[in-house]
């Protein structure tokens, strides 16, 4: 199936879930898949080193693929297939630990920074090979016996050659939520972590035994004081740092005069009108916002043009 057979599945066009691409997981039974893929001139390669991803800027940035040849690197480097473009060019992923490894008309560009300004294609390639790049450099021994694990099914399982248990990439679940008043006003906190002036969406990972819903009333009463209601879903994204999908909420405050800071995580709340937040979407100004990459960023602008769903 191509790219544009893949029907898009999210609500508001998450920007690292713009598009499903042709993983073509069918093929990754073969066990001599990367093998023949190593040694065809048409395989391109996706070098990823930690959460970038090399660029090029034509005139906007696009992602730069390279021959297995032109590569230089040793089979064992390649690790994953990621799938066929529009085209039906098999792609393969490699990683590489030392920035000073990209030469040439090329930039590394970090997904979470540059992933709002890619194509669809681009996007959903990206952060694919992000992901699945980060589980491989921790996951080389089993969680179980401690043996070393092999790769299978083209990079995306591993095998322990001890305990013969089959691993998969994990996913870690986490809600991020957007919370309105009935003033119409977007509650936003700044992070004891990040640099001043910096405000965002509240956000958290998913407990054992708890639902989406759960978690983010759970996270928003312990980060910001506010019980929520009308509990409406938006849009969900991969967020590779390190292996988490981040899903997307709406939420009305029921007490918004309860807002507060929790003192430790959460160091400071704010009720923003959309008149407050001008200047941040507009990329200036003393407050700051999330980039363009993120859930919250899309969360954000979608509130700010008079679109969320509440």
């Amino acid at each position: 199936m191509t790219v544009e057979q893949r029907p898009d599945q999210t609500t508001t066009h998450a920007p690292l879930s713009r598009v499903v691409g042709d993983r073509a997981a069918e093929l990754r039974e073969d066990p001599e898949l990367m093998t023949k893929l190593l040694a065809d001139p048409a395989t391109r390669v996706l070098v990823v080193n930690g959460a970038s991803v090399p660029l090029t800027d034509a005139p906007t940035p696009t992602l730069s693929l390279a021959s297995v040849a032109e590569t230089g690197f040793a089979p064992s480097a390649f690790t994953g297939y990621l799938g066929r473009d529009a085209a039906g060019t098999h792609i393969l992923l490699a990683a590489v630990g030392d920035q000073s490894e990209l030469t040439g008309p090329h930039a590394w560009g970090e997904m979470r920074l540059v992933g709002g300004e890619l194509s669809a294609e681009d996007a959903d390639l990206g952060v694919t090979a992000v992901a699945l790049a980060r589980w491989h450099r921790v996951a080389p021994f089993c969680p179980a016996c401690g043996s070393p694990t092999e790769l299978r099914q083209a990079g995306w399982s591993r095998h322990c050659t001890g305990c013969a248990r089959q691993h998969f990439p994990r996913t870690d679940p986490a809600v991020i939520v957007a919370i309105t008043d009935d003033e119409d006003r977007l509650l936003l906190g700044h992070n004891a972590l990040w640099p001043k002036g910096v405000y965002s969406l509240f956000a958290g990972f998913v407990e054992a035994g708890e639902s989406l819903e759960g978690a983010v009333v759970r996270e928003t009463f312990e980060e910001a004081g506010v019980s929520v209601v009308d509990i409406k879903y938006s849009a969900s994204q991969a967020w590779p740092y390190p292996q988490s999908i981040m899903v997307g909420f709406f939420a009305r405050a029921a007490n918004a005069e309860a807002a507060r800071a929790d003192g430790v995580e959460i160091l400071s709340v704010r009720w923003f009108s959309r008149a407050d937040l001008d200047d941040a979407i507009a990329g200036h100004g003393d407050i700051r916002i999330p980039a363009s990459a993120s859930v919250a960023r899309s969360l954000i602008d979608q509130w700010h043009s008079g679109n969320a769903p509440l």
